[in-house]
């Protein structure tokens, strides 16, 4: 299988078109202008993805790829053991990794001893195409974690974990974009895929907004369980980015953002 066999080589070009693609447009036409260095959030946010991906190959070198694979081998999960249609295990299997990405989002904020992991993600003081990525690494270490028991679980397809994978990597990097994309487009895509103005809400510095839209590709999650927030109260050139409890920008290097779990779970 293509999509399969060239998995590392596609999941990169993806990585680098949509990077580079968001990156300029973000120049072009920002939604938002900048409060904290650039180049500060870049170094920090690019170092925390290199040692996110590094982990993840040392840790889980098979990955969620290599489980879906190895679980129809041995025949394990749901929808090996189902005489199904392959297409329609394919979807079924993205929605219930989908929903699970939004349920565990939702858990990291609500329990606090995830929240001290996650809230390394909103400390972030800008959002762009670099805040998608910035997990700490125990974070994504629990998500692959997680995606793998549901991949046992569920028997996912491996051509659709592979798919989804992609596009989860695709869409955290556009929905966190400082890109303006039109009121009128924006209301039109988001009725299908989350957009940088919707997810924006999710990282203001109030908690209310930031306790909602949690939805990475799809926004649905967010309409049926009424967690979803149309626009932020101040406006999305007027709101504040961030944790009202970490605003200083010469504290929020890599060494301390690593070690932020440590430090309490106040927002």
């Amino acid at each position: 299988m293509f999509v399969i066999d060239n998995e590392i080589y596609l999941r990169l070009t993806f990585f680098f078109a949509i990077f580079i693609s968001m990156a300029i447009w973000e120049i072009v036409k920002p939604r938002r202008a900048l409060t904290a260095s650039k180049a500060n959030r870049w170094a920090v946010n690019l170092s925390i993805t290199f040692i996110d991906a590094l982990i993840v190959r040392l840790i889980f070198p098979l990955a969620a790829i290599g489980t879906a694979l190895i679980a129809e081998e041995h025949n394990w999960g749901l929808f090996n053991r189902l005489a199904i249609d392959n297409l329609a295990a394919g979807i079924i299997a993205f929605l219930i990794l989908d929903f699970t990405i939004y349920f565990q989002h939702l858990a990291f904020h609500y329990i606090p001893v995830f929240w001290r992991l996650h809230m390394v993600h909103h400390t972030d003081l800008d959002i762009d195409v670099t805040t998608g990525a910035r997990f700490h690494p125990i974070e994504i270490l629990l998500s692959m974690a997680i995606k793998m028991g549901v991949i046992i679980l569920i028997g996912a397809p491996a051509v659709s974990v592979t798919v989804f994978e992609i596009l989860l990597n695709v869409t955290s990097m556009f929905n966190h974009s400082n890109i303006y994309i039109s009121p009128d487009i924006d209301k039109l895509v988001r009725l299908f895929l989350v957009t940088p103005d919707m997810h924006r809400v999710h990282h203001s510095v109030i908690i209310r907004e930031m306790n909602s839209n949690f939805g990475f590709n799809f926004p649905w999650w967010d309409r049926i369980f009424q967690t979803y927030k149309n626009q932020p109260d101040k406006g999305h050139t007027n709101m504040t980015i961030g944790l009202a409890n970490f605003r200083d920008e010469k504290r929020l290097t890599l060494p301390r953002i690593l070690a932020l779990p440590l430090s309490g779970t106040k927002r």
